[in-house]
């Protein structure tokens, strides 16, 4: 049976008491200080061949001491370390990602350059052998591919562009949160209605009362609220995934900031997320003035971020009960939906930048995701270029006016979301697709 992973959360049902509380943050500061340490140790060049599959990095801070200069359990030291690798190979992933882009953008360079280039990207011996002015040398099948490849440019001013754009282009990882830690399942219990978790001293443990009584057998993240006296537990589960027979419809989406979601066929989910969020971004807007007024006497923010974290909390609860009504009520066995584009730079009006910022799509966009993975619907992302001028019944461009979209080439006239939703589903049966089978880009 197939599976997908769910972040399931727990929390405590009593406030932590303040001593437990510190203990906690000891571990979490501890953890900061390692995953920094493994940044700048091994987040550069240098160390490119020692960060897969991860080893060699793990017996070098077994042998460094650092751990045993912390006083650090040895079941939160080897979590750092392996999540801080994993920070790493994300950024060179990025890294590598921003590099192939500028690669295919250059006009400077031929056809011949840009596969070179791209080929050193991709394979991470040459790039790792270019970046450290090494000679390549590679297995023999891959050494005759890089042979051909490299036989018509000039290495020399390829691998000088490629070490320039890497110095300007990848950063080192450095974070200042300390508020929270992974903890691995021997370091936890769950017993009496919620969980004992190991700290600093030896079989010492300290006692979280949840409020509830399940219990789970995996690696955990403790996220630490302490000016609540608080805590939340991320617990990753493997859920099956649950098909529908009646599950048919092909449906074409369109989303906003005002309605959620727009299907080709003009139905409507999330009506009231443009007043949730215009609410949510005024409120926050009101008491960033007010506390910047009164900055200088230093008022406190603790009912501030108990009312937003309370706001956010309605906001998420209403974007998942509509995107459950979507499916319930959709039956889709396949959703089309325009690719989103990256946050753009703000314009003149301050409220509409306020609330365009607060705008959920993330959290939009990865529910539904999830849900989509759960329910064995496949996500089709598709070109959003002009989609939203596009008539959906002749091709031709027409124009919206008040929310409604009229064509003057053949006089069709619809809500102008419905017509984007219908343009939406046309691209993603047609040529338009860019991902598929439930995965977002």
């Amino acid at each position: 049976m197939e599976r997908v992973c769910k972040t399931i959360h727990q929390y405590n049902k009593e406030p932590v008491k303040e001593a437990d509380m510190q203990k906690l943050l000891e571990i979490a500061e501890d953890y900061r200080k390692v995953k920094n340490y493994v940044y700048s140790r091994y987040g550069g060049i240098a160390s490119l061949s020692k960060i897969y599959p991860g080893y060699t990095v793990q017996n070098e801070m077994t042998g460094s001491g650092f751990r045993e200069t912390l006083g650090m359990p040895s079941v939160y030291f080897y979590l750092a370390v392996f999540d801080a690798l994993g920070d790493i190979k994300s950024q060179w992933t990025r890294t590598k990602t921003r590099l192939s882009k500028l690669i295919n953008q250059n006009e400077g360079f031929t056809e011949e350059d840009k596969h070179y280039l791209r080929f050193l990207v991709k394979v991470s011996n040459a790039f790792e052998a270019v970046l450290n002015q090494k000679t390549v040398e590679l297995p023999k099948a891959v050494q005759k591919q890089y042979d051909t490849v490299a036989a018509e440019v000039d290495k020399e001013k390829l691998h000088r562009y490629l070490c320039r754009q890497v110095r300007k282009h990848h950063a080192r990882l450095h974070t200042d949160r300390a508020d929270g830690f992974s903890i691995a399942e021997r370091a936890y219990r769950y017993a009496d209605h919620g969980i004992y978790i190991s700290i600093k001293e030896k079989r010492k443990r300290i006692f979280v009362l949840l409020t509830d009584n399940k219990q789970y057998r995996s690696q955990l993240y403790i996220k630490l609220y302490p000016k609540e006296h608080s805590i939340e537990i991320k617990v990753p589960v493997k859920v099956a995934v649950r098909g529908h027979a009646d599950y048919l419809n092909q449906v074409g989406v369109s989303t906003g900031i005002f309605t959620m979601l727009t299907t080709d066929e003009g139905h409507h989910y999330g009506e009231e997320l443009g007043r949730y969020q215009i609410e949510y971004a005024d409120w926050i807007r009101e008491q960033t003035r007010i506390y910047n007024c009164n900055r200088s006497e230093n008022p406190g923010r603790k009912k501030y971020r108990a009312k937003k974290k309370r706001m956010e909390e309605q906001l998420h609860s209403y974007i998942n009960q509509e995107l459950n009504r979507f499916l319930r009520e959709e039956k889709p066995k396949t959703i089309y939906i325009v690719k989103l584009p990256k946050p753009q730079a703000g314009g003149v009006n301050k409220k509409i930048n306020h609330s365009m910022a607060q705008w959920q799509r993330g959290y939009i966009r990865k529910r539904m995701l999830q849900k989509c993975m759960e329910q064995a619907v496949e996500v089709v992302e598709v070109l959003g270029k002009d989609i939203s001028n596009e008539c959906s019944s002749c091709g031709a461009i027409g124009k919206k006016e008040k929310g409604e979209f009229i064509c003057p080439q053949c006089g069709y006239q619809s809500e102008e979301k419905t017509n984007t939703a219908r343009n939406v589903k046309k691209r993603g049966q047609g040529d338009g697709a860019l991902n598929r089978g439930g995965a977002y880009s």
